[in-house]
């Protein structure tokens, strides 16, 4: 049996996910990356699957789990520092995008430093999408294709989320790729994680644990909505795609594998559902839910620990 775990996107929101691989882990007493034979993730996913999956010199996991949580307490707002005059700058992301992107790279190099992508303890797979080419692009730490390629970059094109950081240019074929956060097709990474093992463990039979990083659950009224043009429709437009596409996904994964699939999934009712909003206060709201979820869910919780 093939373990695989698949991690949404949602920018800070990844404190949820986090949180809850904390606790897989202090009940398994293994690291994430022990634990599953097929990391993917999309965004905030993807630079959870890379961490995790980093190893030290000797090859031992560089980071637990609650490490990684930390990231989003203590390096979130250095990521997510704009400030009221970039929000107007820029109207909301509308003419340039809201955050320095060289914010977020120091803090990918903090955790990830020159590791490359294949030296993964696990398989890990991370999505991106080619602007210019108009194409996927599935970072795969097995595949030859990807060998010179640092985790760090995988994680600065998966993370560029239109409107909030510049485009990803990545060295690739033998060409300059310009990519952006692999959300824009594809937030819950599940499918496609499925349909990797099956060509990677030919054969054999798979449990998956897919973990969100909160639904939406601002309205949009049909009053507002009836007046946008292009500029109001930007945001909330990524906003239903990110979730329609997680549903989407959900569905698919319960007909594909019955019990075999867990997701973990909890509604953003309380906290801020913005996914740059680093402040302490939502931060631990986030962090309430989590274990809120992680009570009223214990009886999913222990199905999966029962795989290990």
């Amino acid at each position: 049996m093939k373990r695989i775990l698949s991690i949404d996107g949602g920018g800070i929101r990844g404190i949820i996910p986090a949180l809850v691989l904390a606790h897989i882990e202090d009940r398994t007493g293994k690291r994430v990356c022990e634990l599953f034979d097929l990391i993917v993730g999309t965004s905030t996913g993807g630079i959870l699957a890379c961490a995790l999956a980093r190893g030290d010199e000797n090859g031992t996991p560089l980071y637990s789990a609650l490490d990684l949580a930390d990231l989003y307490r203590e390096r979130g707002q250095d990521v997510f520092s704009g400030t009221t005059w970039d929000r107007i700058r820029t109207l909301g992301g509308v003419l340039d995008e809201l955050y320095d992107h060289e914010e977020l790279e120091a803090v990918l190099h903090h955790y990830l430093g020159d590791s490359l992508l294949c030296d993964s303890l696990t398989n890990v797979m991370v999505t991106a999408y080619d602007i210019e080419r108009r194409e996927t692009v599935f970072f795969k730490s097995w595949r030859d294709r990807f060998d010179q390629i640092r985790a760090l970059e995988a994680c600065r094109a998966t993370s560029a989320a239109p409107t909030y950081f510049e485009p990803a240019h990545v060295d690739l074929d033998g060409g300059i790729r310009t990519l952006v956060d692999g959300g824009v097709f594809i937030n819950s990474p599940s499918v496609s994680a499925y349909a990797e093992a099956l060509k990677l463990f030919p054969g054999e039979e798979f449990q998956m644990l897919s973990l969100g990083t909160g639904e939406l659950t601002r309205t949009i009224h049909k009053e507002d909505a009836d007046g946008w043009g292009k500029a109001g429709w930007l945001l909330p437009l990524l906003s239903c795609m990110f979730d329609g596409m997680a549903d989407a996904a959900d569905h698919q994964m319960r007909l594909f594998l019955g019990e075999r699939y867990q997701r973990l999934q909890l509604t953003l009712m309380g906290a801020n559902d913005d996914m740059d909003d680093a402040t302490p206060e939502n931060l631990a709201l986030l962090e309430g839910l989590a274990h809120e979820m992680m009570d009223t869910k214990a009886a999913v919780l222990d199905e999966v620990l029962g795989w290990f």
